[in-house]
C-alpha cells in the first residue's frame, strides 16, 4: 500500500506563489468536482490567512494521480512561523522548493532548504511565475544552484529535478518556453523523484505527534505520518515523550487520512501514510505514539528559540465589557492561551509570571499579533503590554540578546531614510549592492528589538514597493538602549466623548488616534503628541453656549484626519508604561496607570531610584 504513497511538503519563501501552486494542482487532479465552486488559496483556509495573504498554519491535503496519493503539506513562509516547516519536513519523504522567477532564492528560501537538507530531504525545485512581466527564469534557476553550493550540497545534489511553473497559469514545463499547457510534468517528476516511504508494516507501530487539532465533540485529535507498522481503530497503544517519565496508555477511538482537503474517516492504515486519530487528551507536538511492548520515545522535534515575549492581563479598563467582549477574565485567557501552546510548536506560557499574568512568549511580533487578532475574533477582551525581546547570560555573565540577519531590497530613493531608520536602531550594514531589476539590495545584522514596528515603517517609507525578510541570527552581545519613538503621548484628562470643540484644540499639539464621539476615559491615550513629552489633555470638553454670536467663532476648523493602527502597529508604537487595550470592536491605547495623581508619584518614585 505505501507503495502508492507520496508525502511531499511545499516550501518557499514568502509570497512566492506557493498556495496558488496548490490551488492548481487541486483543480487539475480533479478534487473538485466540475461544477463545484472553488476558493482561491483553498488551504489558506483561515481568515487571517486570507486577509494578509500568508500562510500561518501547516495543512495537510491529498490529491490522486493515476494510481498514486500524493499527501501535500503547504507550510509557512514567513519567519516568525518557523516552527511550522520544522515539524512538517519531519513528516514529509520530499520536497517542493518554489522560488520566484524573478525574485530567485530570498532568505526564507535558504532557510527552509537548509531544513530540508538537515532532514535528509532531496528537493524538486519549481521556478514559479514564469509567465509575469520582468520574469527571469533561467537567472532564478542559475541562483539556486548558487544557493545550493552555499549550503554545502554534494555534486549530485546540483543536479536536482527542476521544473518550470505559474500557478496561476496552471502549467507546469521542462524548459521555459515549453509548450506544456497542464501540470502533468509536476505530478510524474513528484511520482519518479519523492521517494516513497518506507513500507515496513509487519513491525510493531511507530508514530511521531507532528500535527495536533481539536475538535468540541472528539476531544483531542493528533498525528503524523506512520513511520512503521499498521494501526486499526480498537488498538491499544502508548503515548512517550522525550526526556520525560511519561508512559500513557490508551485506545484509538478514532481514525483519519486526508482525502482532497477534508479528512475521512478509515477503519485502519499502515506505515507511510498521514494519518490523524482520537483517544488522548494530553497530547504534545513531538511524543512519540507506539504500542505498549516498544514504548521508546524518539528525539524531540528541535524548533528555532523563542526570542519575544509579551504580558496579557485581563481588561480592567471603564470600557470593559462595552464592545461586546464574551471572555474577559484572566483565567479564560489563561486557557484560551494554553490551548495555543498546545497546538502551536513555537508558542510558550512562562510559568513563573504572576498570577493576574500571562506571559507569551513567541518567535516574532507578527506571531504575537496573529495570536491575539484571533482572541480578539473569538471574543476575547484583554490588555498587553510592549513585547520584550528574551535576554541570556553568557558563561562570563556578559547579557546576551536576539540578532536577526535582515535583507531588504528597496528603491533607490528610499535607501538614505531607511538606512538612517535601521542605524537608530543598532543595525549594522554587512552587505550592499544591486539586484537584476535595478533595485537596492541591503543586508544588516540587527537585534530583534530593533525590528519592532519596523516592517510597517519600512512599507511607507519606501512607498509599499520595498521587499523585506528576516532570520534568526543567534544571540550576540547586548547593543545598548534604544529609543523606542520619538513622540509622547497625549492622554485624556476626564471620562465622556471626543468633541470636535476639543478635537480642533488638540490637533495643534500631535496627532489623534480617534474619530469625534469615540468614548474615552481617563488615563487612555487620545493620540500622539508632537514632542518627546507626555501631555495632559482636555478631550470632552464642550464649547461655551452663550448668547453673543461672533463671525471669528462661528467659522469651523478643518479637522486633520485621525490615524488608524494595525495591531502589528500598535503594539511597535506602545511605550513600557503603556498597555494595549484589545476587545472585539476597538484597539484603545491607555497608560498602565490611569489615574493622573497616581501616574505622577510613580514616575517621581522611578526617578529616584534610577
Amino acid at each position: 500500500m505505501s507503495q502508492s504513497i507520496r508525502n511531499v511538503g511545499i516550501i518557499a519563501h514568502v509570497d512566492h506563489g506557493k498556495t496558488t501552486l496548490v490551488d492548481a494542482i487541486f483543480k487539475q487532479a480533479g478534487t473538485f468536482r466540475e461544477n463545484q465552486h472553488m476558493a482561491e488559496r483553498v488551504m489558506d483556509s483561515n481568515d487571517l490567512e486570507r486577509e494578509k495573504g500568508i500562510t500561518i498554519l501547516s495543512k495537510v491535503a491529498s490529491v490522486r494521480y493515476k494510481n498514486t496519493k500524493i499527501n501535500i503539506v503547504d507550510t509557512p513562509g514567513h519567519a516568525d512561523f518557523g516552527g511550522e516547516v520544522e515539524r512538517v519536513l519531519s513528516m514529509v519523504d520530499g520536497v517542493l522548493l518554489i522560488v520566484d522567477a524573478q525574485e530567485g532564492p530570498m532568505p526564507q528560501t535558504r532557510f527552509v532548504l537548509k531544513k530540508a537538507f538537515e532532514n535528509g530531504l532531496r528537493p524538486i525545485v519549481c521556478i514559479n511565475k514564469i509567465d509575469r512581466e520582468h520574469a527571469r527564469p533561467l537567472q532564478a534557476y542559475d541562483k539556486t544552484i548558487d544557493l545550493f553550493i552555499d549550503l554545502g550540497a554534494s555534486e549530485d545534489d546540483l543536479f536536482f529535478p527542476h521544473l518550470f511553473t505559474s500557478g496561476h497559469g496552471g502549467f507546469a514545463r521542462v524548459s521555459p518556453d515549453g509548450g506544456e499547457t497542464d501540470m502533468r510534468e509536476l505530478f510524474e517528476m513528484i511520482v519518479n523523484a519523492v521517494p516513497p516511504p518506507p513500507s515496513d508494516a509487519a513491525s510493531p507501530f511507530l508514530l511521531q505527534v507532528n500535527n495536533l487539532d481539536y475538535s468540541d465533540y472528539l476531544g483531542r485529535m493528533f498525528g503524523g505520518k506512520i513511520l512503521q507498522g499498521t494501526i486499526k481503530v480498537g488498538d491499544r497503544l502508548t503515548q512517550t515523550r522525550d526526556g520525560d517519565k511519561l508512559n500513557s496508555s490508551f485506545n484509538v477511538t478514532k481514525l483519519w487520512v486526508y482525502e482532497g482537503i477534508k479528512m475521512t474517516e478509515v477503519e485502519s492504515a499502515s506505515a507511510g501514510e498521514i494519518v490523524m486519530m482520537s483517544g488522548q487528551d494530553h497530547v504534545l507536538i513531538s511524543d512519540t505514539i507506539t504500542t505498549p511492548d516498544t514504548a521508546v520515545p524518539l528525539p524531540a522535534i528541535k524548533v528555532e528559540p523563542s526570542t519575544l515575549s509579551m504580558n496579557l492581563y485581563a481588561n480592567n479598563s471603564p470600557l470593559a465589557g462595552k464592545d461586546g467582549g464574551k471572555f474577559l477574565t484572566i483565567h479564560k485567557i489563561r486557557e484560551r492561551v494554553e490551548k495555543e501552546e498546545v497546538v502551536s510548536v513555537s508558542i510558550k506560557i512562562d510559568p513563573e509570571a504572576s498570577a493576574d499574568t500571562v506571559k507569551v512568549q513567541a518567535r516574532g511580533e507578527l506571531q504575537l499579533a496573529v495570536l491575539i487578532e484571533t482572541m480578539r475574533r473569538e471574543g476575547y477582551e484583554l490588555q498587553i503590554s510592549r513585547p520584550q525581546v528574551i535576554y541570556k547570560r553568557s558563561e562570563t555573565g556578559e547579557v546576551l540578546e536576539p540578532f536577526e540577519n535582515v535583507t531588504l531590497e528597496l528603491p533607490e530613493e528610499a535607501v538614505g531614510t531607511v538606512m538612517e531608520d535601521l542605524s537608530r536602531r543598532k543595525g549594522e550594514l554587512v552587505e550592499m549592492g544591486k539586484t537584476d531589476a535595478g533595485m537596492t539590495l541591503l543586508v544588516y545584522s540587527i537585534p530583534t528589538r530593533g525590528l519592532i514596528g519596523f516592517r510597517s515603517n519600512y512599507l511607507t517609507m519606501t512607498r509599499g514597493l520595498g521587499l523585506m525578510a528576516s532570520l534568526f541570527d543567534g544571540y550576540l552581545p547586548y547593543k545598548g538602549e534604544m529609543t523606542s519613538r520619538t513622540q509622547g503621548s497625549l492622554i485624556v484628562k476626564d471620562s465622556g466623548k471626543l468633541t470636535r470643540y476639543a478635537y480642533e484644540d488638540i490637533q495643534e499639539r500631535g496627532t489623534l488616534f480617534y474619530e469625534v464621539g469615540t468614548e474615552l476615559y481617563a488615563g487612555m491615550i487620545v493620540g500622539a503628541c508632537s514632542r518627546d513629552e507626555d501631555m495632559l489633555v482636555n478631550a470632552t470638553k464642550q464649547k461655551a453656549a452663550t448668547n453673543i454670536r461672533s463671525a471669528t467663532s462661528e467659522s469651523t476648523v478643518p479637522l486633520d484626519s485621525y490615524r488608524e493602527f494595525s495591531l502589528e502597529q500598535a503594539l511597535s508604537w506602545l511605550r513600557d508604561d503603556e498597555l494595549l487595550e484589545v476587545t472585539p470592536k476597538q484597539l484603545r491605547f491607555r497608560k498602565k496607570i490611569l489615574d493622573h495623581s497616581e501616574r505622577r508619584v510613580a514616575e517621581r518614585r522611578s526617578e529616584v531610584l534610577v
